[in-house]
């Protein structure tokens, strides 16, 4: 996970130098740099939408989590409620009769789009679908997503029912960050449970079809959120290896027009800026002295590579500074933020990240501190 949460650094380069987005025909928009982590373009980001079957990127980071937790297990076995078989909307056509693994729910749930599979697993997980729910907002919550609010898991219209292209990319962001072992379901591009019939067994990402760097996500659509798409791409590139791109498309007018206009902004977002690796991960950014500390030095860095997307052609004009306490004294421990990294273009700040101690300072034998003490007074 990153250290700063998604979005809380923003490209501030002059506006004469930010490339233009192309014309996306949808009501709203979103291109992140996610290994960058920054906002290439987007409209009405803020702006309420329904989310539709986006719903289920948290309720797929929910099911995640309790994975994780070992809440439940893949292997596990879930029963179908009535209420799950009556789902109305797209389904994977599962019933009463049956006991269903929850892998095998997740890919219901995913590639099928099953609101079916999705009330199984709620239920499975909260107990009812109304805890479910309930967990659901308090991720939001703890997302710091302020203008999300959940009403079931599965994405149907519901009043009250809404969330924005910001916090979806939020949300997918999370789900690929926190949980890289079951990204790989978004993938998949046909699944039928043993048993049901082969209709809607083929993954409505289109763009799964059609470019072989992209690997997700997810797709909704109902008559009032109209056709939307979250979907990202991962690219390799000399000097900086993989570089995801993130694209929010919502209120399209048709399946193939969401998938046209994200594709659009992910091509757009690859040549339009070019990602700099400035440092690796762990590697030291500074190594300042350090005073009354068993080391004389310390190195100052991030756990996390530091890379930035500047507008193409303009990486020459990318400048470093450290601001950091002076004196730095004893003692340090390891992963204490220490001071700032501050990335700049020209006269503009691109980002300001954290630094911290890469490894720990004990401090001195009291001869020493007392000794740098001196030091320091006469300094």
């Amino acid at each position: 996970m990153l250290a700063a949460p998604l979005l809380a650094f923003f490209c501030l380069i002059a506006s004469a130098q930010v490339p233009q987005p192309p014309e996306v025909a949808a009501r709203s928009f979103m291109v992140v740099d996610v290994t960058a982590n920054q906002v290439l373009a987007g409209r009405d980001i803020d702006a309420p939408v329904e989310p539709a079957s986006l719903t289920k990127l948290m309720t797929a980071y929910v099911v995640f989590d309790a994975l994780r937790a070992k809440k439940i297990d893949l292997k596990q076995t879930l029963p179908v409620s009535v209420r799950a078989w009556k789902m109305p909307g797209s389904r994977m056509f599962i019933d009463p009769s049956m006991q269903v693994p929850v892998e095998d729910l997740i890919k219901g749930m995913i590639v099928q789009s099953g609101n079916d599979a999705t009330m199984a697993l709620a239920e499975g997980v909260g107990g009812t679908a109304e805890r479910f729910v309930e967990l659901m907002n308090q991720q939001a919550k703890s997302m710091g997503l302020k203008a999300t609010s959940f009403k079931n898991p599965e994405g149907l219209t519901a009043p009250g029912h809404t969330t924005t292209a910001r916090d979806l990319s939020v949300i997918a962001t999370r789900l690929m960050q926190d949980f890289p072992d079951y990204v790989d379901f978004y993938q998949i591009k046909k699944y039928r449970y043993q048993g049901t019939p082969t209709a809607n067994d083929t993954n409505r990402n289109m763009l799964l079809f059609r470019d072989p760097t992209v690997d997700g996500l997810k797709t909704g659509h109902t008559e009032a959120a109209g056709y939307c798409l979250v979907a990202t791409a991962k690219r390799d590139f000399p000097n900086l290896g993989s570089r995801r791109l993130l694209a929010v498309v919502l209120g399209a007018s048709s399946e193939t027009a969401r998938a046209n206009e994200a594709q659009k902004l992910l091509n757009w977002g690859y040549t339009a800026y070019e990602g700099i690796k400035l440092f690796d991960a762990n590697q030291a950014v500074a190594t300042p002295e350090v005073w009354k500390g068993a080391q004389k030095t310390a190195k100052l860095g991030r756990t996390l590579p530091v890379v930035v997307a500047v507008p193409a052609g303009t990486a020459s004009r990318v400048k470093t500074q450290v601001a950091r306490p002076d004196p730095l004294i004893a003692p340090l421990t390891k992963g204490q933020q220490v001071g700032t990294l501050k990335v700049t273009a020209g006269e503009q700040q691109l980002l300001e990240l954290p630094l911290v101690a890469l490894d720990g300072v004990e401090q001195a034998s009291i001869f020493g501190r007392a000794w740098d003490a001196v030091r320091l007074w006469i300094k």
